[in-house]
């Protein structure tokens, strides 16, 4: 049973998808505003949310990941946790890394360590912290 990230992006949902639809070659499954429930706005929703994401869904490689603006006001707040990636090759690795730090940061540069081709970590300009890997055949202490 797969680990799927919900993340909530307070009112920059839907550029999220798309920084992500172009960054990581993400699929957006689904992406759905407030306004178009067909239930209507959930108990407490302002009106003036209906414009923002209530639900999206996208495909990274195997993987999905859930987003929302969510019915917060409250700033994004991203701690205590990265969203990780396995890279096919350096290629792909330098190529996600180079496009989650446009507008961002570094937090450690791509680079051979002792349990990968590669691997860095960066915080993307929502504050989201990435580490992307190429893994290599370590397995660790016997």
């Amino acid at each position: 049973m797969p680990i799927e990230p919900y993340l909530f992006f307070r009112g920059r949902c839907a550029e999220a998808i798309e920084f992500y639809r172009k960054a990581l070659g993400a699929e957006v499954v689904v992406s759905m505003r407030f306004s178009e429930n067909p239930e209507g706005n959930p108990p407490g929703t302002p009106p003036e949310f209906g414009d923002r994401i209530m639900h999206a869904s996208l495909k990274v490689g195997d993987a999905t990941l859930m987003m929302s603006d969510g019915l917060s006001r409250e700033p994004m707040n991203f701690e205590g946790f990265s969203v990780s990636l396995t890279a096919r090759d350096a290629a792909e690795c330098e190529r996600w890394f180079t496009a989650l730090g446009k507008g961002g940061k570094v937090e450690m540069p791509l680079g051979k360590t002792f349990f990968a081709e590669m691997f860095g970590g960066v915080i993307d300009r929502f504050g989201l912290s990435w580490m992307i890997i190429v893994p290599s055949d370590f397995a660790g202490p016997p």
